[in-house]
């Protein structure tokens, strides 16, 4: 496990108006805690609050549970205090900033969800596994938060750039990408992320790397907030990675992998069948070098790069561990039939455990009805708090 500190520098509260300096300002809040693949029991202490939440798509693939579900399900099996809280749950408000499914439909993607957390190890007997929309704080706290939060900085926000298909662009005026089709909730999406954080009050707020300036937001927006009304009442939350790197399409190594993705073999979803995952790593794109050892190369065999990636995440190992494992490999289809052996016999047991789950709606319903009661309960507490420094009843 490797902890990367970062310098803890004397901040002027006026730099947090958010426009020039941004990047730079921000990083110096708070340290960030990167997960090896072993998670440490150390990690979770007394008294300590673990916050992150899921869009709910539907079907979940394998780069989502590397990228959050397998940190949230370690996590559960370390927690051994009452004292420790663990509060995960599906970011629905989120999930409708550029997609509006039908009611039906989205109902049905947050119980999939919910049922793959449970199947691939998030326990709800230790956690508060919930759905946002169900705790109106939230909203409000972000109304609260978007009053200090600079457009500038918003306009900034890399995942914003890119689903706005603004990355790269030379127009001087940053705000341009507001006259787009684009919605304001995916705007200001930031904004009601920060308040997703700090309505909870965590310590540790698990992610994996492509959020992590929404959370350096965060942080500065707590830091501007107590500075604003003069109170403590925002702990500077600190980030933690997740071990496993972005796992990128199988078809198209520049994209990570996504449902969205026009490819049916470019995403690998956790109720593919056998078959299913075989065929896809079979078409998976790697190179066309030979005679070398297969190694971990992001630059110059992205696609290779990109299949031991998944089997270290898998398997909980480093990379240069899975490398050792593979160096005996001596062609690409032997490469990726191992791929595809890791990969069935890992997820054939969630996988029927999921079918088991999702069969049993009352059941699911249960698990969020017990999450909103405890998640509520927090919720309601802490924007007293909040509306209090504020001025407001």
């Amino acid at each position: 496990m490797c902890i990367a500190l970062i310098k803890m520098n004397k901040v002027n509260p006026k730099a947090l108006l958010f426009e020039k300096g941004f990047s730079t300002s921000l990083k110096c809040y708070k340290s960030t805690l990167h997960l090896g693949y072993n998670i440490d029991s150390s990690i979770l202490k007394k008294n300590q609050t673990v916050f992150s939440l899921i869009q709910p798509t539907g079907t979940m693939h394998l780069g989502n549970y590397l990228g959050a579900v397998a940190s949230w399900a370690e996590l559960s099996k370390l927690k051994t205090d009452e004292s420790q809280k663990l509060i995960f749950g599906l970011a629905d408000l989120h999930a409708i900033t550029t997609k509006h499914p039908t009611a039906e439909d989205f109902v049905n993607k947050k119980l999939d969800t919910l049922a793959h957390l449970i199947a691939f190890g998030v326990d709800p007997e230790k956690c508060c596994l919930y759905v946002q929309s169900d705790v109106k704080e939230h909203s409000e706290l972000a109304w609260y938060l978007s009053t200090i939060t600079g457009i500038g900085a918003l306009a900034r926000m890399t995942q914003w750039k890119s689903k706005s298909q603004q990355e790269g662009t030379n127009n001087k005026n940053e705000l341009s990408t507001l006259q787009s089709e684009y919605s304001l909730g995916l705007f200001s999406y930031p904004v009601l992320q920060a308040a997703d954080v700090l309505l909870y009050s965590p310590d540790l707020v698990p992610v994996g790397e492509d959020q992590t300036q929404h959370l350096e937001l965060t942080q500065a927006l707590a830091r501007k907030f107590n500075h604003v009304y003069g109170t403590n009442v925002f702990k500077y939350p600190r980030i933690m990675t997740t071990p496993a790197k972005k796992i990128y399409s199988l078809k198209d190594v520049t994209k990570k992998m996504s449902k969205s993705d026009p490819s049916k073999t470019a995403c690998i979803y956790l109720s593919d069948s056998d078959e299913e995952i075989r065929l896809k790593i079979k078409k998976a794109t790697t190179d066309s070098i030979v005679g070398q050892p297969f190694k971990y190369d992001p630059e110059n065999r992205p696609g290779v790069s990109n299949l031991i990636n998944i089997v270290a995440g898998i398997q909980k190992k480093e990379i240069s561990d899975v490398e050792k494992d593979v160096e005996s490999l001596t062609s690409h289809s032997d490469l990726k039939k191992y791929v595809s052996d890791v990969i069935t016999e890992w997820i054939a047991e969630p996988r029927e455990k999921y079918k088991s789950i999702r069969e049993d709606t009352e059941y699911l319903q249960n698990v969020a009805l017990k999450g909103k009661i405890e998640a509520r309960k927090i919720a309601s507490e802490n924007i007293k708090k909040i509306r209090k420094v504020m001025g407001f009843k």
